[in-house]
């Protein structure tokens, strides 16, 4: 019974070591299974996250990709905007470079002005200093005669006392009585004396005003040597070979009617090689045809559509040069502060003739010699400037209002609030009023001097304008008429009427009456050829 309780004990033993060793590998093959399971868990985990951050990182490249190209887009949006505000800054730049340049030329201009006031400045010094030397000398002249005086009243009383007492010891007259005829002869001599002194004075006064007065007018005129300027009739509009003459002639003569209708100049094409001269008596209107022709020759394309614009752009081109002209005249005599419209006028007066001379530049040159007059005598210089400037602005709207070129010119210098005294000169320099100021009689002065130089003026050519103008006139004084143009030397009168306001019937009965206005009211040479022309355009736009 012990050896076989020990047995079962053994076997006991056993069994549980065997039950505990088969726990063990059934454990450790269930572990086993788990950490292949967890291996191939955590390989499947891994490469699922490998997978993932693969497509993360491709998206975030992805977004990376297009958020560069919104910052490059961005960019080139701002550095097209930084382009144009640096080209914009450098043009505005650049336009104040440009207003600096002008400031720089009034300004420089304006130094030679105040240098030519600093050298007038100095000769008045000179001649005060020379007045002061003759001043001195005639108080020492005056000095010297008081002297001589009060010894002759002496030598006078002396001899009276003599005469007295010779008088009463022979006349036996009383002192009263002999001093009452000795005092009446002192007065007739001294009466005597003094009535010759006066007309030794005034003598004397007036030759040294005569002289006085031709060294003024001396001086003024050495001083202000100018060159006379005249104006033609005719302009030449050089071309760059003589195949453009056809093309200015154009298709059956419609571009060259068209610029003569449109400008009123009269075109004269013949064998001169590469050269078209325009005839007109209206210098604004040869200038606009100019301008408008050498646009044209330049740019090369000739239609009719393209010759109305060139003409436009020439008048507005020339009314921009005629504000220059007179900005201009206004700046070299030194004259400041005129109303914008009178110099416009003045600009116009570059392109008006008086017998023949410029107006623009007789008015400059009457400005400089009222002024060289003005400041000889001491008068204001700056005034006297102004109305010799002034003083024809009324032919730059002669033939355009009516009445003569004074009485417009005074109603604009009393329109512009001009000075009294530059009034009285417009109204006066021909003699037509009273002179009521010294600066208007100085500008009368320095008109006649300025007319009279040899050569400045001849009569024919204005009795020719003239005539051309009244011709014009005479054509649109008749109702209806819009423009009438004087070519052809005046030879030919080319209107352009209403389309609305005269028929086709209208124009031949127009064109008579002109023609027998012109016979009644005219002397001129020849024959008039007289052309009404009657024109309706129907003009709509493609939108």
């Amino acid at each position: 019974m012990p050896v076989n309780g020990a047995l079962c004990v053994l076997a006991v033993a056993l069994s549980s070591a065997l039950a505990g060793l088969g726990g063990y590998f059934l454990r450790k093959s269930l572990a086993d299974r788990d950490l292949e399971s967890a291996e191939k868990r955590a390989a499947r985990i891994l490469e699922e996250a490998e997978r993932e951050a693969e497509a993360l990182k491709k998206e975030r490249i992805l977004e990376g990709k297009e958020e560069i190209h919104r910052m490059r887009e961005a960019a080139e949006i701002e550095f097209k905007h930084e382009r144009e505000r640096l080209r914009r800054e450098e043009e505005a730049l650049e336009k104040a470079r440009e207003e600096l340049r002008r400031q720089e030329e009034r300004i420089r201009a304006q130094g030679d002005s105040l240098g030519r006031r600093a050298a007038e400045l100095k000769r008045w010094e000179r001649n005060l200093r020379d007045l002061e030397g003759r001043l001195r000398g005639e108080e020492e002249r005056l000095a010297a005669r008081k002297e001589e005086l009060e010894r002759l009243l002496a030598d006078a009383e002396r001899k009276y006392a003599e005469a007295q007492a010779k008088l009463v010891e022979i006349s036996g007259l009383t002192p009263e009585a002999a001093r009452r005829l000795v005092l009446e002869e002192a007065e007739r001599q001294a009466e005597q004396e003094v009535l010759q002194l006066l007309r030794d004075a005034e003598a004397e006064a007036r030759r040294e005003a005569e002289r006085k007065a031709r060294e003024i007018l001396l001086t003024a005129i050495q001083r202000l040597a100018v060159d006379v300027v005249t104006e033609a009739t005719v302009s030449v509009v050089q071309l760059p070979n003589d195949e453009m003459k056809g093309r200015i002639i154009g298709r059956e003569g419609r571009n060259i009617r068209t610029l003569e209708t449109l400008t009123g100049v009269d075109l004269i094409i013949d064998d001169t090689p590469e050269a078209v001269v325009l005839s007109s008596f209206d210098p604004i209107r040869r200038e606009i045809a100019k301008v408008a022709l050498e646009k044209l020759v330049a740019d090369g394309r000739i239609h009719p559509a393209r010759i109305e614009e060139m003409v436009e752009k020439a008048r507005a081109e020339v009314e921009e040069r005629i504000r220059e002209y007179g900005e201009q005249a206004a700046m070299e005599v030194g004259v400041f502060g005129l109303h914008p419209d009178l110099i416009v006028l003045l600009g116009k007066l570059h392109f008006r003739t008086s017998y023949g001379q410029n107006v623009l530049a007789h008015s400059k040159e009457v400005a400089h010699l009222a002024g060289l007059l003005a400041a000889e005598l001491g008068e204001d210089v700056q005034l006297a400037r102004r109305a010799g400037l002034l003083h024809d602005i009324g032919k730059a709207l002669d033939h355009e209002m009516e009445g003569s070129h004074v009485e417009i010119g005074v109603e604009l210098a009393v329109k512009y609030g001009e000075h009294p005294a530059v009034v009285n000169a417009i109204a006066a320099h021909h003699g037509d009023t009273e002179y009521t100021h010294v600066v208007s009689a100085l500008v009368g002065v320095a008109d006649a001097l300025s007319a009279a130089r040899p050569g400045a003026r001849r009569e024919t050519l204005e009795a020719y304008l003239k005539r051309l103008e009244r011709l014009e006139g005479i054509a649109n004084s008749f109702e209806g008429v819009e423009k009438s143009y004087a070519i052809q030397a005046g030879r030919e009168l080319r209107i352009i009427v209403q389309p609305s306001r005269v028929d086709d019937l209208g124009v031949y009965r127009l064109a008579r009456e002109i023609t027998e206005k012109i016979q009644n009211e005219l002397s001129y040479p020849g024959q008039i050829k007289v052309t009404v022309i009657r024109e309706t355009r129907a003009v709509e736009y493609a939108r």
